[in-house]
Order: structure tokens, then sequence, then C-alpha cells
């Protein structure tokens, strides 16, 4: 079934240390968990995020499809209205309000959700309270408040597209929702529960980041494990210089290699590597020249972003080689420290790193010493959703 979604990340999160939707959790951003989740379903998501976060969004939700983002307002209600003006949807499709601080959305209660849907206005995940309440007064129990009945909301919350917004017609603006299910409740509708489940906690204070990640790396490691390999090739033309930068590190020569960055023929084959073993396009399409803001810059940024998208997925890089290709200048006395940097980069042991060199024998551009090439091979290690 086809519906609609909008994620709300446009809080703060200061009770949790702050930006708690952009932080890493089992190996990917917090935010990337549910838009997974609900692109998976089916849904078509609208992410709502502080004006200025698009770009951050873009990031974590990198390689993901079916999603888009939109400014959130000063407040949740006025984010979530917000998120409701980008749809365009007839009145009869569903949509879901999720909050992005809750990573452990599962399909069984996306499930319920549409399920529970039939024959009522709005429909949300809970559990029952399990605790003793006690109302508290300056410190002093004040009394014990029966405790049947009563129950922990969740999120996402589902509706009818036309009802919610209907909902939100009648709402009065000097009053504030807690969830989007008390708007449609106050305006005479139906709600339902469906069961909850405790790993969609919402992570709210900076321990509960320690309890999900437990959580959320048990589920992926029930996920199977996929190896990748990606290849890349990158030649520059040499000019006059006094140093060249090959594999991350600085090496005094009479030319350099010419390029819109500082030109590293070795960072940049890599870089091409791990973004094709995980289907990201290249190097320029994440970097393009045409940007003056990445004219002269290391290239150390760009293997690091490569290495990031991996992460962000719940993988990981697990060997690199390298083979540079030229006459000059002789990259046997550089080598160890090449690998020492690339292991840096990557938080690779020494030995998952390779760097060779090789000669055209006087054949070809490099044979000709006109330019320097190189070539990479990078193995990657992602998680991936059963089919």
């Amino acid at each position: 079934m086809t519906f609609s979604a909008i994620v709300v990340a446009a809080g703060t999160g200061s009770r949790a240390g702050g930006d708690k939707q952009w932080r890493t959790l089992a190996g990917k951003p917090v935010l990337r968990w549910s838009v997974e989740a609900l692109l998976q379903a089916g849904a078509e998501v609208v992410v709502v995020t502080a004006p200025g976060d698009g770009e951050r969004a873009a990031e974590a939700l990198s390689g993901l499809t079916g999603w888009r983002s939109v400014d959130g307002g000063a407040t949740r209600a006025d984010s979530v209205r917000n998120g409701l003006a980008a749809l365009d949807g007839p009145d009869n499709q569903v949509v879901m309000i999720h909050d992005a601080a809750r990573p452990g959305l599962s399909p069984a209660v996306i499930g319920r959700l549409l399920t529970a849907l039939d024959g009522a206005d709005g429909a949300l995940p809970a559990l029952p309270v399990a605790d003793t309440l006690k109302r508290g007064v300056g410190g002093d129990v004040a009394g014990t408040v029966d405790r049947a009945d009563l129950w922990r909301a969740q999120t996402p919350q589902a509706f009818r597209l036309g009802r919610l917004r209907a909902a939100w017609a009648n709402w009065p603006d000097d009053q504030t929702p807690t969830d989007d299910c008390a708007v449609v409740e106050r305006d005479g509708g139906r709600i339902v529960l469906v069961d909850g489940e405790a790993r969609l906690m919402k992570l709210t204070y900076p321990e509960d980041f320690e309890m999900a990640e437990a959580l959320m790396a048990t589920r992926m490691q029930t996920r199977p494990v996929q190896t990748r390999v990606g290849m890349g090739f990158d030649a520059h033309r040499w000019g006059s210089g006094t140093s060249v930068w090959l594999c991350g590190v600085e090496i005094p020569h009479d030319q350099t290699l010419i390029g819109h960055s500082d030109a590293d023929a070795g960072l940049h084959a890599l870089t091409d590597a791990i973004l094709g073993a995980i289907g990201e396009g290249d190097i320029g399409d994440h970097f393009p020249p045409t940007e003056p803001q990445w004219k002269g810059a290391p290239s150390d940024v760009f293997l690091k972003h490569a290495a990031g998208l991996v992460t962000a997925r719940g993988g990981r890089v697990v060997h690199v080689d390298v083979t540079l290709i030229c006459e000059r200048p002789k990259v046997k006395p550089h080598r160890q420290a090449m690998r020492e940097r690339l292991a840096e980069i990557l938080d690779l042991p020494l030995d998952a790193v390779s760097v060779k060199a090789t000669t055209t024998e006087a054949m070809g551009f490099t044979g000709r010493g006109e330019g320097l090439a190189a070539q990479a091979v990078a193995t990657v290690e992602v998680r991936v959703s059963a089919r």
C-alpha cells in the first residue's frame, strides 16, 4: 500500500545534547533509520528540517530516493503543518507523522497502523504503563495515580490526509498539542491504539543513546552482510611546482600535478573506488570542479566523505589497494608513509592498506612524463535489508 509520511526532524534536541537527529546510531544517522523503514514500506517521505539543514538531511540520507525535505517552523506543530502543505495526495491518502528521534521503527508497527486505520480517524502505537505512577508536589508524594487504562503514546501516528488537515484547520492558534492525535481527538475523531514496541523509544536524554545503540546494533546484526568491491581511476598532468601530493603525503618534486583541488590522484582514485562500491557515482558528483570552494582543497576531505557514506549505511571499508603509475617521483621511499596516512583517514589496520607503484616502461603519457595516473580497488561490507 502506498502512503505518505512526514518525519519531523526540525528540533534542537537540547535535552539529548543537541542535534540528536544527525548523530550516528549503530553506524548511521538517527534520521536515516526511520526514513529507510518508511521508504521500504512504500511511503512517499517528507522530511521536515530546521531552515538551512536541508544539506545535512541530504548527506544523512545519501543514496535513498523517494524523499524530499521542507523547512520546519518555530514549533513542532508548525513543522507538521509545513509537512502537510508539501503533500498533494487525495483526502483518503494515508499519512503518518513520525518523530525522527524514534529510530526503532519496524515494518510490523507500520503494518498494524495501516490495518487499524480502516474504520478509524487515527491510529497510534502505544505501550501500557507498567510502572506505578506517583503525583509529586514540591518533591513530596501527593498521591498514587491509577495506571489502569493508561498508555504511553509513540509515533508514527496515522490518519487520512483530508481528516488530519481538517482537524488542524479547527485547532486554536493559542494552544499547542502534545501530539497529532490530540488534534484529531479535539475535532471529534476516533483514535485507535495498536501495539507499540519498546525499541520505538524516543531519544530524549544522553543516556537514551546507550540503550538505543545496543538495541539497534542487535537489529543490524540480524541483517545479512554483503561484500562489495569498487574500482577507481584518475590521472593528472604535470605542471611547474616544487612538490606533489600522493595518497595524502606531500613529496618534494620538481613538478606538481595540475587539478582543481590538490590533484592527489591516489586519493581521487580511491574515493571513486569507495563510491563505486556503494553505487554513489563518482567524485565529480559530490565535489564538482566547477565549485570554487573545492579549489586547492585537500583530497582527504573527499575520501573521508566517501567513507562516511559507507558508515551511514551501517557498513565499513575493510580493505583498500592503490597503484600509482608514473616514471617519477620514486614512490617506494614514501610508500610506508602513504599506507599510514590512508590507514589513519579510513581508520583501518595497516595490513588492510596497500600502496604500490609501477611504470609503463616509457610508453604512453605517463611514460613520456606528461602526467601521473592512479588506480584503486576498495572492498566494503554493508548490511542490506532482506528482499
